[in-house]
């Protein structure tokens, strides 16, 4: 029983927080040897599981990496588990430079990022095993294909930035945990601690790092450092959470060639009132991309000789369009929007003149990341759309047009599917976008099966993707449509705010207007509707099924953040209070309580057809959150339906899985909703 303000809160699950305990392992054992069978049995198991697999055989690129006349980029044949790593100079051969699927027998360790140097000879890449957050840090010899000796470890949440002279280079880590296996989960769920920024100088040992920047008078806070493209200047950022708003210091290297270390660090910024990013520089000076007195952003030009941000220049304004990212390359700066969640890209002069709109292919979405250098008049972009895998595109900023960079052949013809924009009414009478996709020629009767997607939370915009999964619903009948909730990104700051803290319930009141619509507007009905979110996602569908149970066909919560009032105990959740208050305030305790999944249980009340999944390894979102509440809402269960839940092992919040386990993961989930939302014979639910 735990005490919050004078309110006793009891906690019956609380052991299954200890994932080493004999008692959990036991919980999670019995857990999958109840779920698996049951999905494997689902009659539309089989038939998911090998169209996803088709939909998934085919070739597929990154946005490559150009420095020089050199591309790294990574490929995948089809089914690979993790896709390789080549590099290609010139119009010679790709060659392959590192291929991940060698560093482990079921494909679970992944390139978490890679980082050339500026002269194209050395190559840093991290790793990730069983789906952690946690990285080690390696350098391979692009020439030779050799690795250095060294190799970094406690390192998460980490840029790397390489000097100019490419003899090393910035990044962040964490201290080394004493008598801790690095594979434990002691070292796996670590509380985090004192991130420092370090400089790394190639062929030493990771012990003699320089210790460039730490803050230890508040450990918990995410200290990064971000170089200029030119590389004179190191911008550091003091981060107390996920969210954008930061402190923002800068370091003078002097001679990028030649960079030096002993000058005074400068602030620039000494509050968490604004977000900053550093695009770029000139010889004058540096662009910051901010919300100060934008609400959905702008870009600014600060002279650092006079770092005044009161007679900072404006260099692209704030619009009607909300400001996603930005980056300096061709002498120009290109930047990245978002016009009612659609994506539109468009350069702009240093002296804030706007020169030219890329033409897209159409309503979709470019990845946040633009690849580019400030003097080559080439940019490097990834488009997608909901009948479009990422396609890495060349934009040729001198014409302003895009090409793609590759001719892929797809187990789909894109023509046969209708992606539509729609706009409704929550219950506040707040308009809220949605997409809406399709096969073509369906009837707007009623009668098909709705896939319903949503995330609302942490500025994070939900754009027009591709996703196979919802492209093997749509190609059965169904109907997939993702609503652009409060919380996210798709509108700027106040959007954002709209659905944090105390607002949260705006973004669960747009999930099931959103579902009215769906209703309304006759492309399903309730109990069609499937519904389904991961990690902040994963919340809102465990808030929907105990707030509006009767409305759901069926449920799927993946690594969703359900115990609200202890998720800031966990690894990196302290760092969410920004959007969703803490239970050790008064004020925010009550409003948790009120809708926190693992609060909120009934017991007797019938729930939908329920399955909850996560990963043993999720060192982002605990996998307690997913233990406690299905607990929970198993022991509540008043009605037939099942409440299950899948663990996936070696695994984590879901980067870097492997192709096989996801088509595995999706597969089971597909079959779940299409079963549970069809008028066939539900099959008698398993109890735990």
């Amino acid at each position: 029983m735990d005490v919050y303000h004078g309110v006793a809160v009891p906690d019956p699950y609380r052991w299954l927080e200890d994932l080493d305990s004999p008692q959990t392992r036991q919980w999670v054992e019995a857990q999958n040897a109840l779920t698996l069978p049951f999905l494997a049995a689902l009659p539309e198991r089989a038939g998911f599981a090998e169209r996803l697999s088709a939909l998934w055989n085919h070739e597929r690129y990154d946005v490559p990496e150009k420095v020089g006349d050199r591309y790294f980029f990574g490929r995948n044949d089809g089914l690979q588990n993790q896709s390789v790593l080549y590099v290609q100079q010139g119009k010679a051969a790709p060659r392959v430079l590192l291929d991940p699927n060698t560093l482990s027998s079921d494909g679970t360790v992944a390139l978490a990022q890679i980082k050339p140097s500026h002269d194209g000879r050395w190559l840093l890449y991290s790793t990730a095993t069983a789906g952690s957050d946690w990285n080690e840090f390696r350098i391979r010899d692009v020439n030779t294909g050799a690795d250095q000796a060294e190799v970094l470890t406690r390192i998460k949440f980490s840029d790397a930035q390489w000097t100019q002279d490419n003899a090393g280079f910035f990044y962040s880590r964490y201290p080394a945990l004493e008598k801790a296996d690095a594979t434990s989960n002691q070292a796996v769920f670590d509380g985090l601690a004192n991130q420092k920024i370090y400089y790394h100088r190639l062929g030493r040992p990771q012990a003699e790092d320089k210790l460039v920047f730490e803050w230890p008078a508040e450990p918990k806070w995410f200290v990064g450092g971000e170089l200029t493209p030119d590389g004179r200047y190191l911008f550091i950022t003091l981060r107390p959470g996920s969210g954008d708003e930061c402190r923002l210091y800068v370091l003078d290297l002097q001679d990028a060639k030649a960079p030096r270390f002993d000058a005074p660090v400068v602030k620039l910024v000494d509050d968490f009132d604004h977000a900053w990013q550093v695009i770029g520089r000139n010889e004058r000076d540096v662009f910051l991309k901010t919300n100060l007195d934008a609400p959905k952003n702008r870009i600014i030009a600060l002279d650092l000789d006079k770092p005044d941000l009161s007679s900072a220049r404006v260099i692209v304004p704030e619009s009607q369009d909300t400001l996603i990212s930005a980056k300096q390359a061709g002498g120009r700066i290109a930047v990245l929007s978002l016009h009612d969640a659609a994506s539109r890209l468009a350069t702009w002069s240093y002296d804030g003149q706007h020169i030219a709109d890329i033409k897209l292919p159409g309503l979709g979405a470019i990845s946040e990341t633009l690849h580019g250098d400030a003097n080559d008049d080439e940019l490097q972009i990834g488009y997608q759309s909901c009948n479009q895998p990422l396609t890495p595109y060349r934009v040729s900023l001198k014409t302003a047009s895009a090409t793609p960079l590759h001719s892929v052949k797809l187990a789909f013809d894109p023509k046969q599917y209708v992606t539509e924009q729609v706009f409704y009414d929550s219950l506040d009478g707040t308009r809220v976008p949605m997409f809406i996709s399709y096969k073509k020629g369906l009837q707007r009767n009623g009668k098909a099966q709705a896939f319903l997607h949503g995330y609302g939370g942490f500025n994070i915009p939900k754009t027009p993707a591709f996703d196979a999964s919802a492209l093997a619903w749509m190609e059965k009948g169904g109907v997939f449509a993702v609503a652009n909730l409060r919380g996210g990104g798709e509108y700027g700051e106040p959007w954002h705010r709209a659905g944090t803290r105390e607002r949260k319930q705006n973004v669960f009141d747009d999930f099931a207007a959103a579902a009215r619509y769906l209703v309304d507007r006759h492309y399903t009905e309730y109990p069609r509707i499937a519904i389904w979110g991961r990690s902040n996602g994963g919340l809102l569908v465990g808030a929907s099924v105990n707030q509006r149970p009767q409305l759901w066909g069926a449920a799927v919560a993946t690594v969703g953040v359900m115990d609200m009032l202890r998720f800031h105990t966990f690894t990196v959740g302290y760092a969410w209070t920004g959007d969703y208050g803490s239970s050790d305030e008064a004020d925010a305790f009550t409003y948790l309580r009120r809708y926190s999944p693992l609060h909120t249980t009934q017991a007797g009340m019938h729930y939908p057809p329920t399955l909850v999944t996560t990963g043993d390894h999720d060192d982002r979102v605990h996998p307690a959150h997913s233990y406690k509440y299905t607990a929970a809402l198993q022991a509540a269960q008043g009605g037939d339906a099942p409440v299950l839940i899948r663990i996936d092992t070696r695994a984590g919040h879901g980067a870097g899985k492997p192709v096989a386990k996801i088509i595995e993961e999706e597969a089971d989930k597909l079959a779940f909703m299409w079963h549970y939302t069809s008028a066939l014979p539900t099959p008698k639910a398993p109890r735990p």
